[in-house]
């Protein structure tokens, strides 16, 4: 993947009220997850905009998370692309690198409301939607059938230094009438987490090579 470099600072006041004050600054509350999980009660020292959420009261764990807080403008080349990036965090004076995990919009102004990111490091894996482009020129689409699409992205699970900027397929052997399926698929070190029966794509008989096929069904009788 693509790196993008993002210097965030450290949130500290929370809450509804908080936050729309920092929308109205054009600015985006994030939450970075991923981080450390402790032993409950934590005893140990929190750096500005961490805090430990509950994430199994009965083991007594708990996980830190990260409240910080970006600009709008900050954030426009890594969100209004089809592309996807590993994103270089600068937290504290310190990189930590990171995914994109889940994005709110404001359903009218189509501004970003709030963004979750998710720690990242080369050991563990992260699942995460990979565009998928198509190359060659399918067996189908030259006896008069149509390639289409079904799936613009797959989500594919792997350590993030492992996941490419998109899949690529080769369609030249897929002929007319036929799809391929999530589970025709295989990309080393990567495995893919969508139902092996979705369809990504498929040549579909048009008018012209049902006509075609017709014709050539009645010249053999």
């Amino acid at each position: 993947m693509k790196t993008f470099q993002l210097t965030a600072e450290p949130r500290t006041d929370l809450g509804k009220k908080a936050a729309k004050a920092l929308r109205k600054d054009n600015k985006i509350p994030v939450v970075l997850n991923g981080g450390a999980i402790v032993d409950l009660p934590y005893e140990g020292k929190l750096r500005e905009g961490e805090k430990v959420v509950v994430i199994d009261e009965g083991k007594k764990k708990g996980l830190i998370t990260t409240d910080l807080v970006v600009s709008q403008d900050a954030v426009r080349k890594l969100v209004y692309t089809p592309d996807i990036f590993a994103i270089e965090l600068n937290v504290h004076g310190e990189k930590r690198m990171a995914v994109l995990k889940d994005l709110q919009f404001h359903p009218v102004k189509d501004t970003i409301l709030h963004m979750d990111l998710l720690e990242v490091n080369e050991d563990k894996p992260v699942t995460i939607e990979v565009p998928v482009q198509l190359e060659g020129h399918a067996e189908g689409v030259k006896a008069g059938g149509k390639l289409t699409l079904s799936m613009k992205k797959i989500r594919v699970k792997a350590p993030y230094t492992r996941i490419p900027e998109r899949v690529v397929i080769n369609v030249d052997s897929l002929g007319l009438g036929k799809t391929l399926q999530i589970g025709d698929l295989h990309f080393e070190g990567l495995e893919l987490m969508n139902a092996k029966n979705a369809v990504v794509c498929a040549v579909q008989l048009t008018r012209a090579a049902r006509g075609a096929a017709a014709a050539a069904a009645a010249a053999t009788k």
